[in-house]
């Protein structure tokens, strides 16, 4: 541990536990958050993994087996653990400030008339439960559903309680939902300058409650992974991308520009990623005679993206906004390709370039646009000495301004701030 990570560890207070409320643990597409548990617990924080759904992807990242926080799994769906709901229910009903909670939660199902929230509640009420004694405050990654959860479950037991928001969590929950969980929390982070801007105009006078921390990388896991000349420059250019097959990542877009490269270009693609729209893309790839040329290897370990960003020439990320408003953040993976050391092709939305400067650390395109998309592609894989220039310039920068020490070192003080002093917090 260095001295930065021992000067954090000396602020967070011994037996102090923080319950940490996760859409579902251990996750692949979540790597960012497993760095974060990971350096917490370097930094002396006691965590209890409070997890909303059961993990289903068919491996993890080696992080994960670093991670001692226990996993405790609640209930997904309510009706498929009766006893275990109602059990809960009928013992945090007695709680002093249970009324206080279930008065929030009256206010948003009038709001709110969904089964979704109805869940949020019974999830609170064995989460309430569940909490460990020594439970000195709820941290939620996610503004919606999670952050909905540790509202009510902190409202029950008068704890205080802390949000991180990302990308979808912020894009797709209303606004007076949004307004209400901020004002409600000690504080809340974001990864992207993009979103704080966003969050911070909404909360107007309350707009310090609003902290901009962007996630950054632990280089010390990419100093065995480099990116290298292929030594064959006659051979294939090699594509790669890595995301979740959602409409927000560009799947579509990226397999139409790849349709539009020059006939007299050798190339290879391959993805690395699951999602709902798996079959969907790998369709339209045979319906645009590109399948020859892809290999979909579905979702896969850490280990596994870093061989593949070794292995490539160009990595392109074609983010754009969902017709439902999603979108990305600040995606780890263009950091990751950047650390590795390969040229960068993304989409100028959302927080992407406050990473990739255009035609300085990498290259950018307007988001939907295949056709400049595929310009932006022929162009470096028809120019080797831009690919090295734009991954040199890349990795130097996010390797000096996107180190996640820093931004971990700022939660955690926060959090042993909180976890300190518990009644004052949630006053």
């Amino acid at each position: 541990m260095d001295a930065r990570r021992e000067n954090g560890a000396s602020e967070a207070r011994a037996g102090s536990r923080i319950a940490v409320v996760l859409k579902g643990y251990p996750r692949l597409s979540e790597t960012f958050i497993a760095q974060e548990l990971y350096g917490l617990e370097e930094r002396g924080h006691t965590l209890d993994i409070q997890s909303l759904r059961q993990p289903y992807d068919p491996e993890t990242h080696p992080i994960h087996d670093e991670i001692v926080a226990t996993v405790n799994y609640l209930p997904e769906y309510l009706w498929r653990a009766p006893f275990r709901v109602l059990g809960c229910w009928w013992k945090v009903r007695k709680l002093p400030a249970y009324h206080t909670a279930l008065r929030a939660f009256r206010e948003d199902f009038q709001r709110d008339r969904t089964p979704n929230r109805i869940r949020r509640f019974g999830q609170a009420c064995v989460l309430a439960h569940d909490l460990h004694a020594e439970t000195g405050m709820i941290y939620a990654h996610f503004l919606h559903t999670p952050a909905s959860v540790a509202r009510y479950a902190a409202k029950i037991r008068a704890l205080p309680f802390t949000i991180s928001a990302h990308a979808k969590d912020i894009w797709t929950t209303p606004d007076w939902e949004k307004r209400e969980k901020i004002a409600d929390a000690e504080w809340l982070t974001t990864c992207t300058r993009y979103g704080a801007d966003h969050l911070r105009e909404l909360m107007g006078a309350d707009v310090a409650k609003v902290r901009l921390h962007y996630h950054g990388l632990d280089f010390a896991r990419f100093a065995d992974a480099t990116n290298g000349v292929p030594a064959n420059l006659d051979g294939p250019v090699r594509i790669a991308s890595v995301g979740r097959v959602v409409e927000k990542k560009g799947y579509d877009d990226l397999l139409d520009a790849l349709a539009r490269l020059p006939d007299d270009l050798e190339w290879r693609f391959e993805h690395i990623g699951g999602g709902d729209l798996e079959k969907n893309m790998t369709a339209r790839a045979t319906r645009l005679g590109l399948s020859q040329r892809i290999i979909w290897h579905g979702r896969k370990p850490q280990r596994d993206v870093k061989a593949l960003l070794a292995n490539s020439d160009i990595f392109v990320l074609a983010s754009k906004i969902a017709t439902d408003g999603d979108r990305d953040g600040l995606p780890n993976v263009l950091m990751e390709a950047q650390a590795v050391g390969v040229a960068c092709i993304s989409t100028d939305v959302s927080a992407i370039p406050e990473l990739i400067r255009d035609g300085e650390t990498g290259l950018l395109v307007n988001p939907g646009d295949s056709e400049a998309l595929a310009g932006a592609i022929a162009q470096l894989a028809a120019n080797p000495s831009q690919r090295r220039s734009l991954a040199a310039a890349g990795s130097l920068r996010v390797r000096t301004e996107f180190d996640l020490r820093d931004g971990i070192d700022a939660i955690s003080n926060a959090l042993a701030s909180d976890a300190l002093n518990p009644t004052q917090a949630a006053a």
